[in-house]
């Protein structure tokens, strides 16, 4: 069983989620924040969940509050935000850390698995990675790639 399996979150509604309930499944993992400029790739992640959700595909958001207090919100803001004005129906977490002490574990995780070019540190927003159906690490996309560029990547992972 993959270490991220072995992984649990808070809900954005503060339920408890174990990522063994996305075994099987290619994931995006991605942090997100609602005042940020790349806020609006929202549109385009769910374009891509829609396009392949049914093709055991999920993406996961996890707001959070690092860079330039972009998130500085609550749930009902943070809520607002993505399942309102944006139409988000992937899944969403509680607010976290990405990087430092605090850094939740989903991120150490992959941050650990996926260095990029700041090392093992997020650099900014919307920066995605990419898990294989087997729970492993496959790609780390910078904050500027566009969601849609992520396409051709998810094509092996899901076996399309």
């Amino acid at each position: 069983m993959s270490d991220f399996y072995q992984l649990n979150a808070l809900s954005l509604s503060g339920k408890n989620v174990s990522m063994s309930n996305f075994a099987g499944k290619g994931v995006l993992v991605v942090n997100t924040a609602s005042k940020c400029g790349f806020t609006p790739q929202y549109i385009e992640l769910e374009a891509l969940y829609k396009k392949y959700k049914d093709r055991n595909f999920v993406i996961l958001g996890f707001p959070c509050n690092q860079f330039g207090n972009q998130e500085p919100g609550g749930v009902e803001e943070i809520a607002e935000t993505c399942l309102i004005k944006y139409g988000v129906s992937f899944p969403m977490f509680a607010k976290v850390d990405v990087n430092g002490a605090n850094a939740h574990p989903v991120f150490k995780f992959l941050t650990a698995a996926l260095p990029g070019s700041f090392g093992s540190r997020v650099k900014w927003n919307f920066t995605k990675f990419l898990l294989g159906r087997d729970g492993k690490p496959v790609r780390r996309f910078a904050p500027i790639t566009k969601p849609s560029k992520i396409d051709p990547f998810l094509r092996p992972v899901l076996g399309t």
